[in-house]
Formats: C-alpha cells, structure tokens, sequence
C-alpha cells in the first residue's frame, strides 16, 4: 500500500473547478479496472491531490503514476481550452499540468495507515476549506463517515 502526493506545477490552482477533479477520480477508476488499483482513501485539493492506492505487483507503481498524471493532464487541460479558457488569464496554460516528482510512502502497518487516512481527509479542514472533512466532497472522507459514494469505490482493508 502506498501514500501518493503530487502537485500540479507551480502550485497553480487547476482543481479549483469540479469538472478537472472528476477528470482526476475518472482516470483513477479506469486504473482500478485497468490495473487492478484498490483505492483506500484520497483528497482532491485546489493544487494537490493525497490517495492511499494498493496494487496488485509493487512494480507497477511507476507506471501507475505516470498514467494517472498523463491521462488526467489531457483530459484537463483539454476540458480547459474547450470550457473555461479564460481560466489561464492570470497565470498561463504552463508547459505541464503535473509536477515531475511524486511524494511515495509505503504504508506497511495499520497505525501508520490510520495516521494517513486522517492526514488526507483532515487536508480540506486545514486548508480552511471546509469546517468538518466529511463536507469536502471531493475525499473518501465521506465514505468512512457517512457510507456515502465519493466517485471511486473505496476499499479498506485489515
């Protein structure tokens, strides 16, 4: 199991808007099908994103990132110039939509797993996002507090 964060590019704010952060869950639900990716737990932020991802090979890890980040950049930034160009106004299209580097952490106990599942869906209430994680719609936090579908089945495991 691994703790993944990563970052669009200069921290710009791609993800204020809905549309690019369903873009992110669908890519993520077509990995679960195409890869075989358990999802455990995420957060979509203005600027970042933290999930909690099983694979079924180790190896795939690589893979699994540079898909997620290439599929989703497309999408997004296609969904950007065809609906909300005017976003760019202020800032610019950029060269990239994803930062290169990706933060990884292997989660490899039940402690260190709670401990994550709480940093991400406390992230939105940190940020001043919202008052309580379960009113950020855009978390697994939803599904754990209120056994409510969140975009991606959630799978948590013993």
């Amino acid at each position: 199991m691994y703790f993944i964060t990563f970052s669009i590019h200069k921290r710009r704010r791609m993800l204020d808007l809905d549309q690019p952060k369903r873009v992110v869950l669908g890519v993520l639900n077509h990995l679960r099908d195409t890869m075989k990716v358990r999802c455990i737990g995420f957060v979509i932020m203005p600027d970042h994103l933290h999930a909690l991802i099983m694979l079924s090979r180790a190896q795939e890890l690589s893979r699994f990132l540079h898909t997620w980040k290439r599929m989703s950049s497309f999408y997004i930034r296609r969904w950007y110039a065809a609906c909300a160009p005017h976003y760019f106004a202020g800032f610019g299209p950029g060269d990239r939509l994803w930062q290169k580097k990706s933060y990884v952490f292997h989660v490899d106990n039940e402690r260190t797993l709670k401990t994550k599942l709480d940093y991400i869906h406390l992230n939105p209430v940190r940020a001043g996002l919202v008052e309580r994680a379960v009113d950020w719609p855009w978390s697994s936090a939803r599904w754990y507090i209120l056994g409510r579908t969140v975009g991606v089945p959630i799978e948590w495991v013993e």
